[in-house]
């Protein structure tokens, strides 16, 4: 039985596809959704539908092929399902449904033969140039069915060094976000981080980078070093508390071997897994990390897809980097709902949650210097035109912008969620069309009122602007506008007549918001 999210998820791709969408859609899902089970619903009802329909579906360690084909196997019993992959020693060809791993069948399309649907897990390692193993694979296969298409599925729908994945050039032409973070955490199919600004950091001064990121050896070189690897143990034993299940991410292998030895001469029993642990040794080092017998694990690059201990309760980053999605992925380790408490931990002595934000609201960076997207902007509290970041007046009213604090790292204990948020009950709202003198963009702007002693809060939805900010806040506005009563809003109306059916409909009862610099984000509106 689908949870109601996994059943939208389906019908939300549905949609996609009946309203003639061009290219290739990609599902971000948070970790911890249950990605495997809308796979398993998917590939049932597309068989069972249209039963001449062909599926492959992909990824990249074989790990996922078994977790994903266990899922389909508890969904459909009786599913046609093969198994292409080397790790595994099966190579299945001819059924309906293959799961496969990449580096097994990325040469095999003539093997394959013809494929309707490909499924993608964890599509954000697919290239967004014309190479790698992925596009090779689609390339032959759409030589063999012209109409083929690709699904691809994600929490963390950007790359290191080009932003989103449906940023030009790219496969992915939509992303699909049918549930957030919040909603899975409200519904308790979640458990909430809470995260601490810890004493000991890292520093990466004088760390150079490559291809976006830090290069590996001169970071571990500057982290994994006596005085850190102590400090840091010591103040994660100081603030464990009772909790009894640690995961900590280190900057290298050396780095982790190294850790691992302080915690054990801590008295902390600990273990280490890299990506040279045998198969063996692996199995019985989380087989003892999940029943409790070993307390501490540390590892360098490898748990980070595809590992599940729902007890987990303390993670420790470590690692420095400049990969949203890598600072996704680890954080997303400790959100399964426990038996023992209500939360995990993180301390971040790398800095990752300065760096990239909350994991509710991550801004992938693209490139610098290519002068795509959108400019970083501030909002003037006169009049509220966006202006860009650097303005020292607003180019509309010429109100000047205050000049800039000394900014002072403050992390509170849920900030790593963004949840640290503010209640206003509403009295009313009001939209109207607004126009960046900046920029010339149009956007919808609206603005909540409370009581007489409350500050109104403003939001701006950026429904007209290119990429996933502005698909973002159209799903954003048809969502606001279902639950106002109002049905119908489409873009190919005014914004004039958006904003002038909106005012005259039902506000919510309650927002809820934080403050992002100058601007307030709306993270809940509750009707009724």
């Amino acid at each position: 039985m689908l949870r109601d999210y996994q059943r939208r998820t389906i019908d939300q791709l549905y949609k996609w596809f009946a309203d003639g969408r061009k290219g290739h859609p990609c599902i971000e899902l948070p970790t911890g959704s249950g990605k495997s089970h809308i796979v398993a619903a998917l590939c049932k009802e597309a068989i069972q539908t249209w039963p001449e329909t062909r599926i492959l579906m992909l990824t990249h360690v074989k790990e996922l092929i078994e977790q994903n084909a266990e899922k389909m196997r508890d969904h459909w019993p009786n599913a046609p399902l093969g198994i292409y992959s080397a790790g595994m020693r099966r190579r299945d060809i001819g059924e309906p449904i293959t799961f496969a791993g990449i580096q097994s069948v990325r040469n095999k399309a003539d093997q394959i033969g013809h494929v309707d649907l490909v499924l993608i897990d964890e599509c954000h390692l697919v290239s967004h140039k014309q190479e790698g193993g992925y596009r090779k694979l689609i390339d032959d296969l759409t030589l063999i069915n012209p109409a083929l298409r690709v699904i691809g599925l994600t929490a963390t729908p950007y790359r290191l060094g080009h932003g989103y994945i449906t940023d030009e050039p790219a496969l992915f032409s939509d992303i699909i976000a049918p549930v957030s973070i919040e909603e899975l955490i409200f519904k308790k199919h979640l458990a909430p981080l809470r995260s601490k600004l810890t004493n000991h950091k890292l520093s990466v001064d004088g760390v150079h980078k490559r291809g976006g990121e830090y290069i590996e050896s001169e970071l571990q070189a500057a982290v994994d070093t006596d005085d850190h690897n102590a400090a840091t143990v010591d103040e994660v034993i100081s603030l464990a508390g009772d909790r009894r299940s640690w995961l900590f991410f280190c900057a290298g292998v050396k780095h982790a071997y190294n850790v691992a030895d302080i915690l054990n001469a801590r008295g902390i029993v600990a273990a280490t897994i890299t990506g040279e642990t045998p198969k063996a040794e692996r199995e019985r080092i989380i087989a003892g990390f999940k029943s409790g017998d070993i307390q501490a694990l540390t590892n360098a690059n490898v748990l980070t897809t595809g590992f599940d201990h729902p007890d987990l309760d303390l993670i420790a980053m470590l690692r420095p980097t400049l990969s949203t999605g890598l600072y996704v992925q680890m954080a997303g380790r400790g959100m399964r709902p426990k038996n023992h408490t209500d939360h995990c931990l993180v301390l971040d002595f790398a800095g990752v949650v300065q760096t990239h934000g909350p994991i509710t609201a991550v801004n992938p960076k693209k490139p610098s210097g290519k002068g795509e997207g959108e400019a970083p902007v501030k909002a003037c509290e006169n009049c509220f035109e966006l202006n860009h970041i650097s303005a020292k007046e607003c180019v509309a009213c010429g109100e000047p912008f205050p000049a800039p604090k000394p900014t002072k790292q403050k992390l509170h204990d849920d900030d790593i969620m963004g949840l640290d948020t503010t209640e206003m009950n509403v009295t009313e709202w009001q939209w109207r069309r607004h126009i960046s003198r900046a920029s010339g963009k149009e956007m919808l702007m609206v603005t909540y009122y409370g009581a007489l002693s409350d500050k109104p809060v403003n939001e701006y939805l950026t429904v007209m602007h290119d990429g996933y900010a502005g698909q973002k806040a159209r799903v954003s506005l048809v969502k606001i506008a279902s639950n106002a009563g109002v049905h119908g809003v489409t873009l190919d109306n005014q914004l004039d007549d958006v904003a002038f059916d909106l005012n005259k409909a039902t506000p919510p009862a309650l927002i809820k918001f934080r403050q992002d610099g100058k601007f307030y984000r709306v993270t809940d509106r509750r009707w009724g």
